[in-house]
């Protein structure tokens, strides 16, 4: 049995243990004294303390993975179809070679390889296994790169939308037809540009002991998954794409609660129209879960159902749910996640910023892409506004 398995048993069984002596001391108003109350604080600290350890785990667990994997993987392909095309270039050792040489000599060793791979501001492409490995750490830190929908684009990308649907109507036999007039509407994805900097000692830079691919990579992995689910779940659209949470551009907002209360949230389930229901789960700030997890349906039964599963989200109401730190704390999302668009253009590139921090010893650079994030059916998400 996995350590994580072990801990995910351990912390169902303190929950169980919880909502059991709630249950065991509860009066006949429902509530708890003064006394059994801070009782039940510390049950419910422990499961959040499990809760931060299998999180802590899984990191550590993913960090293994992505220290244990090769810097470069052997090229199958002729030498003569190599150069067909820019990513094959790319993924040659050589390149590869090449771009760790120029970072541990802060670009002062430039193989003639590299111009194969300059971008339109100056930069260096990334090489190809590099950029693929920065793809998916975003997509193990961005939970919306995991539930929305990813376009690569060359260019703006306008994505059209049905706005209105014809309709069948009765006619007596012979009867003259009525033609419905179908109208349409587009939504552009743009490509905002989204910057990370490091910096990095002399001295690391020259130990080839240290793993500097890996320790870069997974630097601007996180800090652009960061930046970018931020801006997916709260974006105004300037600079930046534009969030589910927008008031105007992003999901249905339906009207504002003062408590959570368990009929709130079946409204809120049943306020998005079947369809999306089908694919539909939760995204919430943290914060919210303590007090959704008292609360109980018309049966006494616990709505919050914890996962027994590892990797398995949690439940609401039998429909997933999805925490971020960036999401509002007081709102709560829920629809079919798969209608946010996000649109990726061109390929990520490196850069070195010169001389910048040459006085104290560091190195910088800099990582580059253009991204863009749309909700393109507002009634695809509901929004629940929580007023305190």
């Amino acid at each position: 049995m996995s350590k994580i398995l072990e801990m995910i048993q351990k912390r169902n069984a303190a929950w169980n243990a919880a909502k059991a002596y709630v249950e065991s001391k509860q009066d006949k108003d429902g509530l708890l004294s003064e006394e059994d109350a801070k009782v039940y604080d510390e049950l419910e600290q422990k499961v959040k303390d499990f809760s931060v350890q299998i999180d802590r785990l899984k990191e550590m667990e993913m960090m293994d993975k992505e220290l244990s994997k090769p810097v470069a993987s052997p090229i199958k392909e002729k030498p003569m179809n190599v150069d067909n095309n820019e990513k094959a270039r790319r993924a040659r050792d050589e390149y590869k070679d090449a771009m760790l040489e120029a970072l541990r000599s802060n670009f002062r060793r430039v193989s003639n390889v590299l111009s194969e791979g300059i971008d339109s501001d100056g930069g260096y492409l990334v090489p190809e296994e590099y950029d693929k490995r920065l793809i998916e750490t975003l997509e193990e830190e961005n939970i919306m790169r995991t539930l929305g929908h990813i376009i690569k684009t060359e260019g703006n990308h306008k994505i059209n939308i049905a706005a209105t649907n014809p309709a069948a109507a009765w006619i007596e036999e012979g009867g003259a037809l009525s033609f419905g007039e179908s109208k349409f509407k587009q939504i552009l994805l743009d490509a905002h540009k989204l910057h990370v900097a490091i910096k990095v000692t002399e001295e690391l830079l020259y130990d080839n002991a240290f793993s500097l691919d890996t320790y870069i990579i997974r630097q601007f992995g996180k800090a652009l998954a960061n930046a970018e689910e931020d801006a997916f779940l709260n974006g105004d659209g300037v600079s930046k794409p534009t969030g589910i949470f927008h008031a105007t551009e992003g999901g249905t907002f339906m009207p504002e609660i003062t408590t959570i209360k368990s009929d709130d949230i079946i409204n809120l389930v049943h306020a998005l129209k079947r369809p999306y229901r089908k694919n539909a789960s939760f995204i919430l700030n943290d914060k919210i879960i303590a007090s959704i997890r008292k609360l109980k349906d018309s049966n006494g039964a616990y709505i919050w159902q914890p996962s027994y599963q590892e990797g398995e989200p949690d439940r609401l109401l039998g429909y997933k749910v999805y925490t971020s730190a960036f999401a509002p704390e007081k709102a709560i999302a829920f629809g079919d996640f798969s209608y946010y668009n996000i649109g990726d253009r061109g390929t990520r590139s490196f850069q070195e910023l010169k001389e910048l921090f040459a006085g104290n010893g560091m190195i910088g650079y800099v990582a580059k892409e253009r991204v863009d994030g749309k909700l393109i059916l507002k009634e695809a998400v509901q929004i629940l506004p929580i007023k305190a």
